[in-house]
């Protein structure tokens, strides 16, 4: 495959249908390859190295713009329109989006165009495992960050929330926030180092957890193996 995009490009425009494997795939007798995995940008490095680790050759990764999260009401509609552009050539798509702030639209959308999803309410609780992030019911005013929100921090948080422009903000945005929760896919002491950066510059308490890959392995091998 071609070397993955910067961070910055999978927030502002996406990853276009891209293959981790060396090996070709079966396809069917009409010519159609196995299987499209749909995601947010965000997860792009993540699917990518879970294709690579399970030799998951027949997958195909195709990334929606991270900077959706910006905007949760566009995403089901985005969805849907990659599903149709893409659907013809491929046997089954599978999408990496939990609910991510739709209120239940994309998966009544999913159902409808008849392609699974991720369970969950976001990535935050798919990365833990979700039965056990909905275990942390006094967690209500913590603030998560993956390593890819680590990374793109000013462009999801800092810069949207005009704290750059305006710091003063911040007591008044984060003032009922106690800790940040840095949910590492990676051992990387340069990450950990920015997020505790992230929380200092928000104010808060530093909480450090090496959650790896969670339930996105696990509903990829789900889709990998059907």
């Amino acid at each position: 495959m071609t070397s993955l995009p910067s961070d910055d490009v999978l927030t502002l425009e996406g990853l276009t249908p891209t293959r981790a494997g060396t090996g070709t795939g079966t396809g069917s007798k009409s010519g159609a390859a196995p299987l499209l995995v749909i995601a947010c940008g965000a997860l792009a490095r993540e699917i990518l190295a879970l294709i690579r680790i399970n030799g998951w050759d027949h997958m195909t990764l195709a990334c929606l713009p991270a900077k959706l999260h910006l905007y949760p009401e566009q995403i089901t509609e985005a969805v849907e329109a990659a599903v149709l552009k893409h659907r013809a050539r491929f046997e089954r798509i599978f999408i990496a989006y939990a609910d991510c702030g739709t209120g239940g639209l994309l998966e009544a959308k999913c159902e409808a165009l008849g392609v699974e999803m991720i369970a969950g309410p976001h990535c935050y609780s798919f990365f833990e495992g979700n039965d056990a992030f909905a275990r942390h019911e006094d967690e209500i005013t913590a603030f998560y960050l993956t390593d890819f929100l680590v990374k793109q921090f000013d462009a999801f948080v800092w810069r949207p929330m005009g704290l750059d422009r305006h710091p003063e903000l911040r007591d008044m945005i984060f003032g009922n926030y106690t800790k940040l929760v840095y949910q590492a896919q990676t051992e990387d002491p340069a990450l950990l180092a920015k997020a505790e950066d992230c929380a200092r510059r928000l104010g808060l308490a530093f909480e450090y957890r090496h959650t790896g890959y969670g339930d996105l392995a696990t509903a990829l091998e789900g889709a990998a193996r059907k």
